[in-house]
């Protein structure tokens, strides 16, 4: 019996540590963020390296989410007759949820990873030890270039699968299931409200903090060589992938 209190009480102390260093992760990150020099060549490359590097990734996942959204509703609305209706919902699914969703998840497991696997192995081979003794501060240096790149990309991405998807139902809709073009199109920005893209856009915005934050935080503190780097790599995408779905309740909870 106290033995497993023993281990409970570890992990809930471990829980709070770990907790404790990402808030001091983000509030520094935080305070350097507006504070000279900007290192614009460094964010201007993980913006290359979040986001465009992911292109080709969310323009498919995207196209195909859609036309597989638009088929199954199709399905669905013509039980009672209201096959009308599968471009609004194709577009407010895509806009709400599926669009900064998805595209958070992607680019945790592409980018988030490979964040977390360049500081790691920066972090075991000493280079992270190395700036401090230049004078420079590996904050401001490595994590909050990629805190920008996380923060602008994410909704520009989001636009994007927003975009793709909507037209992959309509592809699909129109072209393989015989719906009318103008009556699907009119029903589209009959339902869909900004509040709707905008509300999608600011999930987008918190889920690149939290990839950008958590990976780096992963890779800044990883431990025990090149397997740890395997560890904090791992960890990364994991946590972040359900950090993204806790925060995408909470957030659509508090908007709608």
């Amino acid at each position: 019996m106290l033995r497993w209190l023993d281990l409970l009480g570890e992990s809930i102390i471990n829980f709070v540590n770990e907790v404790g260093r990402v808030l001091l992760l983000s509030w520094t990150t935080l305070t350097w963020l507006f504070r000279p020099p900007l290192r614009a060549k460094l964010t201007l490359k993980q913006m290359e390296h979040v986001g465009v590097n992911s292109l080709p990734v969310i323009l498919i996942t995207a196209s195909f989410t859609g036309m597989v959204l638009a088929l199954q509703s199709f399905t669905g609305f013509k039980r009672f007759n209201a096959e009308s209706m599968v471009g609004t919902v194709v577009a407010l699914s895509m806009t709400r949820e599926l669009g900064p969703v998805l595209t958070g998840l992607i680019v945790a497991g592409r980018a988030g990873s490979a964040m977390a696997a360049e500081l790691g192995t920066m972090k075991v081979t000493e280079q992270i030890d190395a700036l401090y003794t230049l004078a420079t501060d590996p904050v401001k240096y490595l994590i909050v270039p990629r805190f920008i790149a996380g923060l602008i990309m994410l909704p520009l991405l989001t636009i994007i699968c927003d975009i793709t998807g909507i037209l992959g139902g309509y592809f699909i809709s129109v072209n393989l299931l015989g719906a009318n073009p103008i009556s699907y199109i009119r029903r589209t920005e009959q339902y869909l409200e900004f509040n709707d893209i905008y509300s999608g856009l600011f999930k987008a915005c918190v889920f690149g903090m939290i990839i950008a934050l958590i990976a780096c935080y992963q890779g800044f503190y990883t431990k025990g060589g090149a397997e740890g780097v395997g560890r904090a790599t791992t960890k990364a995408v994991v946590v972040s992938s359900m950090l993204i779905l806790i925060f995408d309740y909470i957030l659509t909870a508090l908007l709608f």
